[in-house]
Parts: C-alpha cells; sequence; structure tokens
C-alpha cells in the first residue's frame, strides 16, 4: 500500500521524490499562499507547507503526506513566482551580481498518529554579473513564472551563477531531500529499507 503522498502539482518536487525509489501518490494542494504582514520567510515557508499537507489529510488517512513551499528573499524582502515575463525579467535585473537566499519549508504530516514536523533549509545562490540580452534571453527560453526568484536550477538555470552555497542543493528546486530523508526515518519509513 502507497504511504506516502505529496502535496504539490509540482514536477519538479516529482522528480526529486522518485530519486528515493519510494511508491507514492500527490495531490495538489489548494491553499491561500499570500503572505501575512511582517511574516518572516521561515514562519511563511512553515504555514504553507505545513497548509499543504494539511488540504490532504482528510482524504489520505493513515499516510504520510509531504508539503512544502519555497520564497526568494532579497534585501530582506519575500519574492514568489513572477507570474510574467516582465516580473522575472525584473527579478533577475535585479539579482545580477548579487546573493539571494531561497528558503524552503518541508512538513511531514503522519495523519495515523496525528504526528507533525515543520522545518526549513536555506540554501544562497550567488548571480554572475547578467546582460540585458542574457536576462531577455534566459526568460524567453526557460519562462520561469512558476518559480521563486525566476530560475528554474533543474534547467539553464545554472548558467546564470557564480555560486551556490549550502547543504543540500534540491532545497532550490523545491524539496530538500537530506531533510526529507530525515523526517522520514524519525516517522518510521527508511528509504533504503524499503521495498
Amino acid at each position: 500500500m502507497t504511504r506516502l503522498v505529496l502535496a504539490s502539482s509540482s514536477r519538479w518536487r516529482r522528480a526529486l521524490l522518485d530519486r528515493l525509489g519510494l511508491p507514492y501518490t500527490w495531490g495538489a494542494p489548494d491553499i491561500d499562499e499570500t503572505p501575512r504582514p511582517t511574516e518572516s520567510p521561515e514562519a511563511l515557508v512553515h504555514r504553507l507547507s505545513l497548509g499543504k499537507a494539511n488540504a490532504l489529510a482528510e482524504a489520505y488517512s493513515h499516510h504520510l503526506i509531504i508539503g512544502s513551499d519555497q520564497v526568494a528573499v532579497f534585501e530582506g524582502e519575500i519574492l514568489g513566482k513572477p507570474q510574467n515575463l516582465a516580473a522575472a525579467r525584473a527579478q533577475l535585473t535585479r539579482f545580477s551580481g548579487r546573493r539571494v537566499r531561497f528558503v524552503t519549508g518541508l512538513a511531514l504530516m503522519d495523519t495515523h498518529s496525528a504526528r507533525h514536523w515543520v522545518c526549513h533549509e536555506s540554501y544562497d545562490v550567488v548571480f554572475r554579473t547578467l546582460s540585458e540580452q542574457e536576462i531577455t534571453r534566459y526568460v524567453e527560453r526557460e519562462c520561469p513564472l512558476d518559480s521563486a526568484g525566476s530560475f528554474r536550477m533543474e534547467g539553464l538555470g545554472i548558467t546564470l551563477f557564480e555560486r551556490l552555497e549550502g547543504r543540500d542543493p534540491n532545497t532550490l528546486i523545491g524539496l530538500p531531500l537530506i531533510r526529507l530523508c530525515e523526517l522520514l526515518r524519525e516517522a518510521g519509513l527508511d528509504p533504503l529499507l524499503e521495498d
């Protein structure tokens, strides 16, 4: 029986979870992702990650549900998905030659025992100095409108960086696998010992 559920419609998160070789199902949570006034990036991703897992809890009793959410933080400002090409170009122009922190929240909810774990991972990206032509071309080719920070690490996004700094590069794609494996083991599901 599939005990694991991913509360996300992101094909990128599914591709990451596939790497663990565990059977799972997924569902699209429908929650409001609007930040609250004065909410810190960490508090926001904790709330949204847990909210996504909780949105599927009623439909999946006796399951482990994974929720995850990510924001970009630049000069103290929380940046979400750009939603349009002009906003994506504007974000990347601001990031040129600068450091941007990505904060990814992770929740694991055990609907059988009513326990849950919530944490976050941070990962810094140092952008190289980008020309206007490079930014325009990148946005045209990748169209990263559904990605916090206006890039896709799993695609051409790697061409934008000078360096990456953090514990788990999967954090940039939206699902920190190292921390997820720790939580799964804590919940009694060891990816290495499952068939």
